[in-house]
């Protein structure tokens, strides 16, 4: 109840409320209490009339009656210039307080009531004002203020009682109101989430808009489209999944068959006859390209890329092995390879890994160069921030394409060579990430193409 939208939305109603009527409580005990004054000034007004039409000789038993009903001590009234006693009695003690009421401000008149709700203790006071229907100039009494005391709490009691019931009566209302028109919506969406969550590719399962509120129709509409959208994703992705098994079983027996071709090659080598050795070499390369392709698509296709084993390793070793071996592919081409990293480079990593993304980007830049036919050089350098390990390989070549540029990182679409599958550079995105790294294209053009690897440090403990 109280961890509830509808129930803590109840309680802060009844808080706000009580805090409002409290606001209003002070002015209203204080206009009680002055509306309370101005009835024992009009009291007394009344009692002075029966001096009045006796000339002063009023009976002493009278007298005492009149001030006992006003509830005050004495009464003077001003009709002009002189103050004239008009009824009396003895005074039991001092005077305390005078409250003038003819031109009291409404912070004096809240002082005046706050204090005589703290004070306990019965003062003696003398309270002036105006007489009604101006019988007078002015009119003052002497009267205790217990029974102004009293009055005041128990008119307080009751109008905090008042309030209390107005705030529970007003916080029920707004809680079934809350209820019918927020609670019971919202509730609504989270039962069509929970079942379209039970399952995401059943269209009809996509929520209807249909509340009455624009904030929460608004939510609705918008659910709608992130569930229409990822139901058409998985039915693409459960397309793509099934056509990739295709692909992949098509691949593995073509790799078996195009095995078989490549031995067969072997023998078309070594025939005599001008025309074959004319064409073979070309069939061997055709083959080659083919099996390169089936391998590069199984190996893409299985998806079951180990996650690193991070270790520290030194990051110029493991360059020159990449060096090493791409120096045996190149043999006789124009091709010169360097490395620039010092030599006490210490990276964290998964060796068997980051040698592949590296091998894999030299190996693209050889094969970009000796494409040409012309003299190139390939370079990998590496440094460090406070961040992470930068490594960039970079080539003297002919630059990429405009389209392997667009879509450089995406499976089939991203080859920059004739023949190329564009798995390579897929399969090393992959890898970088799994470091938590990043791969960019750093440049491309006529002067040659740079990648780019960051490795987050993280911590080296």
């Amino acid at each position: 109840m109280v961890n509830s939208l509808s129930g803590r939305f109840l309680i802060l109603t009844t808080i706000f409320v009580m805090l409002a009527e409290v606001l209003i409580f002070v002015p209203s005990v204080s206009r009680f209490r002055e509306s309370f004054l101005l009835a024992r000034l009009e009291r007394a007004q009344i009692a002075s009339l029966a001096a009045l039409a006796t000339d002063d000789l009023i009976d002493p038993a009278l007298e005492e009656e009149l001030l006992l009903n006003a509830g005050v001590y004495n009464v003077v009234l001003r009709r002009d210039e002189a103050r004239q006693l008009m009824l009396s009695s003895p005074i039991p003690g001092e005077i305390v307080a005078t409250y003038d009421l003819r031109d009291a401000s409404a912070l004096t008149l809240i002082r005046d009531a706050l204090r005589r709700l703290v004070v306990s203790e019965s003062e003696l006071v003398r309270v002036i004002g105006s007489p009604s229907r101006d019988a007078g100039l002015q009119i003052e009494v002497t009267m205790q203020t217990d029974d102004l005391r009293r009055a005041m709490i128990d008119y307080g009691l009751r109008i905090l009682a008042l309030s209390a019931v107005i705030s529970v009566l007003t916080a029920c209302l707004l809680f079934f109101a809350v209820r019918r028109l927020l609670v019971k919506p919202i509730k609504g969406v989270v039962a069509h989430i929970q079942s379209y969550a039970s399952a995401p590719e059943d269209a009809r399962r996509i929520i209807q808009p249909s509340a009455g509120v624009r904030e929460l129709r608004e939510a609705e509409e918008a659910l709608k489209s992130l569930q229409t959208q990822l139901t058409q994703a998985l039915r693409q992705k459960e397309r793509l999944a099934q056509l990739g098994g295709a692909v992949a079983r098509v691949s593995h027996d073509l790799r078996n068959i195009l095995t078989s071709a490549q031995l067969f090659t072997d023998r078309i080598e070594t025939s005599q006859d001008p025309i074959v050795t004319r064409m073979a070499p070309k069939l061997v390369n055709s083959i080659t390209r083919a099996v390169s392709l089936c391998e590069s698509t199984l190996a893409f296709g299985r998806a079951e890329e180990p996650a690193p084993v991070l270790t520290h390793l030194n990051l110029a070793e493991l360059v020159e092995d990449v060096l090493e071996a791409e120096r045996l592919a190149i043999g006789d081409a124009p091709v010169s390879l360097s490395a620039d990293i010092p030599g006490q480079m210490m990276v964290r990593a998964d060796p068997e890994q980051l040698f592949r993304v590296i091998s894999n980007l030299v190996r693209n830049a050889r094969q970009a160069i000796v494409g040409t036919g012309a003299a190139g050089e390939i370079s990998v350098s590496a440094r460090s921030d406070d961040e992470a390990w930068v490594i960039e390989v970079a080539d003297s070549g002919p630059g990429l394409p405009l389209k392997a540029r667009e879509h450089l990182f995406q499976p089939f679409q991203g080859g920059a060579r004739k023949g190329g599958s564009g798995l390579g550079l897929a399969i090393v995105l992959e890898l970088v990430r799994g470091h938590g790294g990043t791969l960019d294209l750093a440049r491309s053009g006529p002067e040659g193409t740079a990648f780019v690897i960051r490795l987050p440090m993280g911590t080296l403990a």
